[in-house]
């Protein structure tokens, strides 16, 4: 997508349009389960306090990111198949900024049920069981955050949270936005897109950092030197 920012053309032919619709798909779906995984953690650090390191050990930790990986790699695979037996013999203008699964399904003059669903029964079981696993998680989190008598403690136990609720809001409130409605109604929402392509990994960085010891320690230190 930046390279063709960069390019004279506005053109991509329907190989690379499918490759970059597939790893978008793939990185999407990693995103959820790192997500989801980034909840167990912090159910196990809140909950779990002194079991933490035992629980969540390196090895533990490498298993659940590869299978991550592994599973974002492969659930967009049956997408890109069906997807690549469409016909597209009217317009072949994409109105976006990227080669998204619904716009496509919208330029194709072919029958895109088999695509339509598998997005709604992949989409809904590995979204919706990465959700579910994600509020599961958090019940559980407030539930002992709620028995902490101390005030303090309570913040604390909230501001470990604060981050990772925060990019869960961003990345699946747009993406809900974008996706959880029927195949006749999807929309060319531009907007809901770039909050999830651009605008979520643009704040990432700042967000998971906002409690990093180091960081703070050189803003003060910047601010007092000016």
């Amino acid at each position: 997508m930046l390279a063709g920012f960069f390019q004279d053309g506005t053109w991509i032919s329907f190989t690379q349009c499918l490759t970059q619709m597939h790893f978008y798909m793939a990185m999407m779906v990693v995103e959820f389960d790192l997500l989801a995984v980034m909840s167990y953690d912090r159910y196990i650090a809140i909950c779990h306090p002194l079991r933490y390191m035992t629980i969540m050990n390196d090895s533990v930790c490498m298993w659940l990111a590869a299978a991550c990986w592994v599973i974002g790699l492969i659930e967009p695979i049956g997408h890109t198949i069906e997807m690549s037996k469409l016909s597209f013999c009217e317009s072949h203008t994409i109105n976006h900024f990227f080669c998204d699964i619904a716009v496509l399904m919208k330029l194709s003059c072919s029958s895109t049920l088999p695509v339509e669903l598998l997005t709604y029964i992949l989409g809904t079981l590995l979204t919706m069981m990465s959700f579910v696993l994600i509020i599961t998680s958090y019940i559980h989190i407030i539930s002992s955050i709620l028995k902490i008598q101390s005030v303090t403690g309570r913040r604390k136990a909230f501001s470990t949270c604060a981050s990772h609720l925060t990019v869960i809001f961003v990345v699946y409130g747009s993406t809900f936005a974008t996706y959880l409605r029927p195949a006749s109604t999807f929309s060319d929402n531009k907007i809901s897109s770039l909050a999830y392509i651009a605008i979520a990994p643009v704040c990432n960085p700042v967000i998971y950092s906002l409690k990093n010891t180091e960081l703070k320690k050189a803003l003060r230190k910047n601010k007092n030197s000016s």
